[in-house]
Protein backbone atom coordinates (compact mmCIF):
# COMPACT_ATOMS: atom_id res chain seq x y z
CA UNK A 1 0.00 0.00 0.00
CA UNK A 2 1.14 3.36 -0.47
CA UNK A 3 2.32 5.25 2.56
CA UNK A 4 1.29 8.70 0.91
CA UNK A 5 -1.94 7.01 0.76
CA UNK A 6 -2.01 4.83 4.25
CA UNK A 7 -1.25 7.64 6.69
CA UNK A 8 1.50 4.91 7.85
CA UNK A 9 5.38 6.61 8.35
CA UNK A 10 8.29 4.51 8.83
CA UNK A 11 10.73 5.92 10.87
CA UNK A 12 13.99 4.28 11.20
CA UNK A 13 16.50 4.99 13.50
CA UNK A 14 19.94 4.51 12.66
CA UNK A 15 22.24 4.04 15.59
CA UNK A 16 26.07 4.89 15.06
CA UNK A 17 28.04 2.00 16.33
CA UNK A 18 30.76 4.03 17.66
CA UNK A 19 27.98 4.45 20.43
CA UNK A 20 28.27 1.17 23.23
CA UNK A 21 25.74 1.06 25.63
CA UNK A 22 28.37 1.79 28.37
CA UNK A 23 28.74 5.00 26.89
CA UNK A 24 24.80 5.96 26.50
CA UNK A 25 24.33 5.30 30.48
CA UNK A 26 27.38 7.79 31.04
CA UNK A 27 25.88 10.67 28.76
CA UNK A 28 23.21 12.35 31.36
CA UNK A 29 19.71 13.20 29.96
CA UNK A 30 18.80 16.30 30.53
CA UNK A 31 14.69 16.22 30.84
CA UNK A 32 12.43 18.65 31.28
CA UNK A 33 10.14 19.19 34.90
CA UNK A 34 6.97 20.13 34.69
CA UNK A 35 6.37 22.82 37.14
CA UNK A 36 3.38 21.93 39.32
CA UNK A 37 1.98 25.54 38.89
CA UNK A 38 1.72 25.70 35.07
CA UNK A 39 -1.39 24.34 33.58
CA UNK A 40 -2.68 23.44 30.35
CA UNK A 41 -5.55 25.24 29.23
CA UNK A 42 -6.84 24.61 25.96
CA UNK A 43 -7.30 27.45 23.37
CA UNK A 44 -11.07 28.11 23.02
CA UNK A 45 -12.40 28.92 19.29
CA UNK A 46 -13.80 31.87 17.75
CA UNK A 47 -17.31 30.90 17.99
CA UNK A 48 -16.53 30.16 22.28
CA UNK A 49 -15.03 33.57 22.14
CA UNK A 50 -18.23 35.43 20.96
CA UNK A 51 -19.81 33.22 23.60
CA UNK A 52 -19.38 35.32 26.21
CA UNK A 53 -22.57 35.52 28.74
CA UNK A 54 -24.71 38.60 27.97
CA UNK A 55 -25.37 41.40 31.08
CA UNK A 56 -28.15 40.32 33.18
CA UNK A 57 -31.57 43.09 33.96
CA UNK A 58 -29.99 44.26 37.13
CA UNK A 59 -26.49 44.52 34.75
CA UNK A 60 -28.53 46.85 31.99
CA UNK A 61 -29.82 49.08 34.19
CA UNK A 62 -26.56 49.81 36.13
CA UNK A 63 -24.89 50.69 32.54
CA UNK A 64 -28.30 52.60 31.76
CA UNK A 65 -28.74 54.47 34.97
CA UNK A 66 -24.81 55.73 34.43
CA UNK A 67 -25.37 57.08 30.85
CA UNK A 68 -28.27 58.83 32.06
CA UNK A 69 -26.37 60.31 34.59
CA UNK A 70 -23.62 61.74 32.52
CA UNK A 71 -25.98 63.20 29.95
CA UNK A 72 -27.08 65.38 32.73
CA UNK A 73 -24.20 66.12 33.73
CA UNK A 74 -22.87 66.68 30.23
CA UNK A 75 -26.17 68.82 29.85
CA UNK A 76 -25.90 70.77 32.65
CA UNK A 77 -22.44 72.00 32.03
CA UNK A 78 -22.98 73.13 28.71
CA UNK A 79 -25.20 74.83 28.66
CA UNK A 80 -24.56 76.42 32.29
CA UNK A 81 -21.10 77.45 30.31
CA UNK A 82 -23.34 78.73 27.02
CA UNK A 83 -24.94 80.90 29.28
CA UNK A 84 -22.24 82.36 31.56
CA UNK A 85 -20.31 82.99 28.35
CA UNK A 86 -23.61 85.26 26.92
CA UNK A 87 -24.89 87.03 30.41
CA UNK A 88 -20.12 87.86 30.53
CA UNK A 89 -20.43 88.89 27.22
CA UNK A 90 -23.72 91.25 27.80
CA UNK A 91 -22.84 92.61 31.36
CA UNK A 92 -19.21 93.59 30.31
CA UNK A 93 -20.35 95.94 27.11
CA UNK A 94 -19.34 92.81 24.54
CA UNK A 95 -16.16 92.29 25.99
CA UNK A 96 -15.97 88.27 24.64
CA UNK A 97 -17.79 89.43 21.49
CA UNK A 98 -19.36 87.22 19.26
CA UNK A 99 -16.62 85.51 18.34
CA UNK A 100 -15.16 85.12 21.70
CA UNK A 101 -19.00 83.47 22.61
CA UNK A 102 -18.82 81.42 19.74
CA UNK A 103 -15.18 80.66 20.72
CA UNK A 104 -16.88 79.52 23.77
CA UNK A 105 -19.14 77.53 23.10
CA UNK A 106 -17.06 75.17 20.58
CA UNK A 107 -14.28 74.28 23.48
CA UNK A 108 -17.34 73.44 25.98
CA UNK A 109 -18.34 71.23 23.24
CA UNK A 110 -14.88 69.40 22.50
CA UNK A 111 -14.18 68.97 26.00
CA UNK A 112 -17.45 67.72 27.20
CA UNK A 113 -18.37 65.69 24.53
CA UNK A 114 -14.29 64.02 24.81
CA UNK A 115 -14.99 63.45 28.60
CA UNK A 116 -18.55 61.37 28.30
CA UNK A 117 -18.79 60.27 24.63
CA UNK A 118 -17.31 56.71 25.77
CA UNK A 119 -20.07 56.63 28.48
CA UNK A 120 -23.11 58.10 26.61
CA UNK A 121 -22.42 59.01 23.38
CA UNK A 122 -22.88 62.60 24.79
CA UNK A 123 -25.89 63.94 22.87
CA UNK A 124 -26.55 66.41 24.97
CA UNK A 125 -29.38 67.44 23.01
CA UNK A 126 -32.78 65.43 22.73
CA UNK A 127 -32.63 66.11 19.06
CA UNK A 128 -29.32 63.96 18.34
CA UNK A 129 -30.93 61.23 20.84
CA UNK A 130 -34.21 61.29 18.57
CA UNK A 131 -31.77 61.31 15.49
CA UNK A 132 -30.02 58.60 16.73
CA UNK A 133 -33.23 56.37 18.21
CA UNK A 134 -35.20 56.89 14.87
CA UNK A 135 -31.51 55.22 12.62
CA UNK A 136 -31.34 52.48 15.35
CA UNK A 137 -28.39 53.97 17.03
CA UNK A 138 -29.89 54.01 19.99
CA UNK A 139 -32.38 52.06 21.99
CA UNK A 140 -36.12 53.32 21.80
CA UNK A 141 -36.40 52.22 25.72
CA UNK A 142 -32.94 54.76 26.32
CA UNK A 143 -34.43 57.98 24.89
CA UNK A 144 -37.21 58.98 27.28
CA UNK A 145 -34.70 58.50 30.35
CA UNK A 146 -31.88 60.44 27.76
CA UNK A 147 -34.57 63.00 27.02
CA UNK A 148 -35.78 63.64 30.39
CA UNK A 149 -31.95 63.75 31.86
CA UNK A 150 -31.17 66.31 29.13
CA UNK A 151 -34.32 68.59 29.82
CA UNK A 152 -33.85 68.33 33.98
CA UNK A 153 -30.28 69.48 33.16
CA UNK A 154 -31.15 72.72 31.37
CA UNK A 155 -33.69 73.55 33.54
CA UNK A 156 -31.42 73.03 36.57
CA UNK A 157 -28.56 74.46 34.77
CA UNK A 158 -30.54 77.72 33.92
CA UNK A 159 -32.04 78.13 37.42
CA UNK A 160 -28.57 78.09 38.70
CA UNK A 161 -27.33 80.90 36.28
CA UNK A 162 -30.46 82.73 37.15
CA UNK A 163 -29.44 82.11 40.90
CA UNK A 164 -25.59 83.45 40.44
CA UNK A 165 -26.14 86.24 37.92
CA UNK A 166 -29.47 87.69 38.34
CA UNK A 167 -30.35 90.94 38.90
CA UNK A 168 -27.26 91.60 37.47
CA UNK A 169 -28.53 91.32 34.26
CA UNK A 170 -32.21 90.69 32.42
CA UNK A 171 -31.86 87.12 31.64
CA UNK A 172 -35.04 87.39 29.81
CA UNK A 173 -33.59 89.39 27.73
CA UNK A 174 -30.00 87.47 27.11
CA UNK A 175 -29.89 83.95 27.31
CA UNK A 176 -33.80 83.51 25.68
CA UNK A 177 -33.40 82.00 22.16
CA UNK A 178 -36.41 84.53 20.49
CA UNK A 179 -36.01 84.84 16.64
CA UNK A 180 -34.79 88.31 15.52
CA UNK A 181 -36.29 87.50 12.42
CA UNK A 182 -39.45 85.85 10.59
CA UNK A 183 -40.69 82.74 11.98
CA UNK A 184 -40.23 80.76 8.83
CA UNK A 185 -36.75 81.88 8.50
CA UNK A 186 -36.21 81.43 11.77
CA UNK A 187 -37.45 77.99 11.76
CA UNK A 188 -35.38 76.93 8.54
CA UNK A 189 -32.19 78.65 10.09
CA UNK A 190 -32.43 76.03 13.04
CA UNK A 191 -33.37 72.95 11.16
CA UNK A 192 -29.97 74.11 8.40
CA UNK A 193 -28.06 74.55 11.57
CA UNK A 194 -28.99 71.19 13.35
CA UNK A 195 -28.56 69.61 9.85
CA UNK A 196 -25.33 70.73 9.87
CA UNK A 197 -24.49 69.25 13.17
CA UNK A 198 -25.92 65.83 13.19
CA UNK A 199 -24.04 65.84 9.72
CA UNK A 200 -21.01 66.57 10.95
CA UNK A 201 -21.13 64.15 14.06
CA UNK A 202 -22.48 61.58 12.26
CA UNK A 203 -18.70 60.36 10.16
CA UNK A 204 -16.52 60.27 12.98
CA UNK A 205 -19.14 58.75 15.58
CA UNK A 206 -20.72 56.06 13.67
CA UNK A 207 -18.29 54.63 10.98
CA UNK A 208 -16.00 52.03 12.39
CA UNK A 209 -12.93 53.90 10.11
CA UNK A 210 -12.96 56.72 11.50
CA UNK A 211 -10.85 58.70 14.60
CA UNK A 212 -13.08 58.70 17.46
CA UNK A 213 -11.58 61.19 19.46
CA UNK A 214 -12.43 63.60 16.22
CA UNK A 215 -16.31 63.71 17.07
CA UNK A 216 -15.58 65.86 19.90
CA UNK A 217 -13.18 68.14 17.48
CA UNK A 218 -16.18 67.54 14.72
CA UNK A 219 -18.77 68.82 17.48
CA UNK A 220 -16.78 71.92 18.92
CA UNK A 221 -16.41 73.19 15.29
CA UNK A 222 -19.78 72.80 14.13
CA UNK A 223 -21.14 74.49 17.13
CA UNK A 224 -19.14 77.48 16.87
CA UNK A 225 -19.66 77.77 13.30
CA UNK A 226 -23.23 77.51 14.07
CA UNK A 227 -23.35 80.66 16.83
CA UNK A 228 -21.00 82.26 14.21
CA UNK A 229 -24.06 82.13 11.62
CA UNK A 230 -26.86 82.24 13.59
CA UNK A 231 -26.85 83.94 17.01
CA UNK A 232 -27.24 87.11 15.98
CA UNK A 233 -31.20 85.95 14.29
CA UNK A 234 -32.08 82.93 16.59
CA UNK A 235 -29.53 82.51 18.94
CA UNK A 236 -28.22 79.64 17.43
CA UNK A 237 -30.30 76.83 19.92
CA UNK A 238 -30.12 73.35 17.86
CA UNK A 239 -31.30 71.85 21.12
CA UNK A 240 -34.67 71.67 22.25
CA UNK A 241 -33.49 71.10 26.01
CA UNK A 242 -31.82 74.31 26.00
CA UNK A 243 -34.43 76.70 24.89
CA UNK A 244 -36.46 74.88 27.25
CA UNK A 245 -34.63 75.31 30.23
CA UNK A 246 -34.02 79.40 29.92
CA UNK A 247 -37.76 80.05 29.42
CA UNK A 248 -38.77 78.17 32.54
CA UNK A 249 -36.22 80.45 34.16
CA UNK A 250 -37.01 83.34 32.77
CA UNK A 251 -41.26 83.17 32.15
CA UNK A 252 -40.16 83.71 28.08
CA UNK A 253 -42.22 81.65 25.50
CA UNK A 254 -42.30 83.21 22.57
CA UNK A 255 -42.15 81.49 19.73
CA UNK A 256 -40.80 78.80 21.30
CA UNK A 257 -42.21 75.85 19.14
CA UNK A 258 -39.63 76.85 16.35
CA UNK A 259 -37.24 75.66 18.82
CA UNK A 260 -38.91 72.30 19.70
CA UNK A 261 -39.95 71.60 16.05
CA UNK A 262 -37.05 72.62 13.65
CA UNK A 263 -33.99 71.05 15.62
CA UNK A 264 -35.22 67.80 15.84
CA UNK A 265 -36.54 68.13 12.45
CA UNK A 266 -33.09 69.14 10.98
CA UNK A 267 -31.15 66.63 12.94
CA UNK A 268 -33.39 63.51 11.65
CA UNK A 269 -32.79 64.96 7.94
CA UNK A 270 -28.70 65.56 8.88
CA UNK A 271 -28.74 61.79 9.61
CA UNK A 272 -30.57 60.20 6.99
CA UNK A 273 -28.62 62.64 4.48
CA UNK A 274 -25.21 61.37 6.03
CA UNK A 275 -26.55 57.59 6.00
CA UNK A 276 -28.03 58.21 2.66
CA UNK A 277 -24.56 59.11 1.26
CA UNK A 278 -23.02 56.43 2.83
CA UNK A 279 -24.72 53.77 1.51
Amino acid sequence: MDESRSGVVDISLNINPAFSMDSMRATPVMMPRRSPSVKIVPIASDDENEKSPSPGPKTAVVHLVKKVMAEFLGTFLLIFIVLSAVIMNATHGGALGLLGVAATVGAAGVVIVASLFHVSGSHLNPSVSLAMAVFGYLPWAHLAPYVSAQFLASVSASFVAKAIYHPAVNLGAVVTTVPAIGTLEAFSVEFIITFILLFALLAPATDPKAVKELVAVAAGAALMMNVLIAAESTGASMNPARTLGTAIATGTYTKIWVYMVAPPLGAIAGTGAYIALKH
